[in-house]
């Protein structure tokens, strides 16, 4: 079995209420099972689990989500959402005069808010990309560990998927900045832990895994 995502999870002091936020924003529902996971509106996405954590947040995140648009119209009613429903504006280094716009939710974590005409994730959901600060050895990594054929391979940027489409998981390449403080992280479900070893992943002190790149994700192991 190869190993498949169960959760994008979000470590949060107030899990319920960012949530509730994330939930808003993206129209999507949370689990009958369980309140803080958060299950996809759009065909292919990945859930969303929020996870209860005090730990300090250190600096930009070195995952984020896009948020695909398909009007300027759209565009500015996802940011006015964002705003009404408690985020705020972020400031990550860009110019200003990029189509996009970067926002933060109530606690902090980046995203962004992608203009209409963005072919690269056309026809990806509400969520088009988990966008994350990596090299092209943790994607190639991915796409083995996932089963998930490359659909970007340049310039030391990659970018993977589904077979069955929706969301991406890109990596725009080095420079990386340093792992610290909470973050995104991926769960996964696999039968062969030894699997992900093999291909480059290392046990963390925590009991959790990283990537080649030393990104955290958790493993939840099945018979």
């Amino acid at each position: 079995m190869t190993s498949r995502i169960l959760a994008i999870c979000i470590e949060a002091r107030r899990p319920r209420e960012l949530a509730q936020f994330w939930g808003e924003l993206l129209g999507w529902k949370a689990s009958a099972e369980d309140p803080l996971v958060l299950r996809p509106a759009d065909e292919g996405g990945i859930p969303v689990w929020f996870v209860p954590s005090e730990e300090d947040k250190a600096g930009p995140n070195n995952m984020h989500f896009d948020l695909t648009n398909g009007s300027e119209e759209e565009q500015a009613r996802t940011v006015e959402r964002a705003l009404a429903l408690g985020g705020r504006h972020a400031d990550v280094g860009q110019h200003g005069d990029e189509g996009h716009v970067v926002l933060a939710d109530p606690e902090g974590n980046e995203f962004c808010v992608i203009e209409p005409g963005n072919n690269f994730l056309a026809g990806c959901g509400t969520v088009g990309a988990l966008n994350c600060d990596g090299s092209q050895a943790a994607g190639y990594f991915w796409s083995a560990a996932l089963g998930w054929p490359l659909v970007w391979d340049q310039d030391q940027e990659t970018a993977i998927q589904s077979p069955d489409g929706g969301t991406k998981i890109t990596w725009s390449g080095p420079p990386l900045s340093p792992r610290a403080g909470k973050d995104l992280f991926l769960a996964l479900e696999t039968n062969d832990v030894g699997q992900l070893l093999r291909l480059g992943a290392s046990r963390a002190g925590d009991g959790m895994l990283i990537d080649p790149d030393g990104t955290k994700f958790s493993v939840l192991t099945r018979p």
